[in-house]
């Protein structure tokens, strides 16, 4: 079944508050390779202008995982998770995640297009602190495959 294309502008309520933690940041730039000091020693981040260590640019990319929580518990849209791939990530900075951030995130079903048999559905995820400073825009582009 198509997903409802009628949803498309829908905007959800701001997930819980993410809390960002050094080792959280540390095994992330771990598990892809990243080396850079700034990703584990606060003076090394200090030194950047920092206020302590940062994250990895693709770190946000956790956010992907809750906002496709919130469209699968969405039955009105219809989505079924077992024919979903993962087609495209996109990140916009206003400045890096840090260490001791508190996150929110505000997605929005941004479009959702059929092709060919399968369903494109792009969100977007304003990501800020829980104060309401912005950090980031992610954009996710999740193709479902027709049946």
């Amino acid at each position: 079944m198509p997903l409802d294309a009628s949803l498309t502008g829908k905007s959800y309520p701001p997930s819980p508050p993410y809390e960002v933690g050094r080792e959280k940041i540390r095994e992330f730039a771990d598990a892809i390779g990243a080396p850079e000091a700034a990703y584990r020693d606060v003076a090394a981040a200090k030194e950047l202008g920092h206020p302590d260590v940062i994250a990895p640019p693709t770190f946000p990319v956790i956010f992907s995982g809750t906002i496709n929580d919130t469209l699968i518990a969405d039955t009105a849209l219809g989505l079924d998770f077992s024919r979903v791939v993962h087609g495209d990530q996109r990140f916009a900075y206003v400045r890096p995640v840090r260490a001791g951030d508190r996150l929110v995130c505000r997605a929005t079903i941004e479009d959702i297009q059929s092709r060919v048999g399968n369903d494109f559905i792009t969100t977007r995820g304003e990501i800020s602190t829980e104060d309401g400073e912005p950090v980031l825009t992610l954009w996710c582009r999740l193709v479902v495959r027709g049946e």
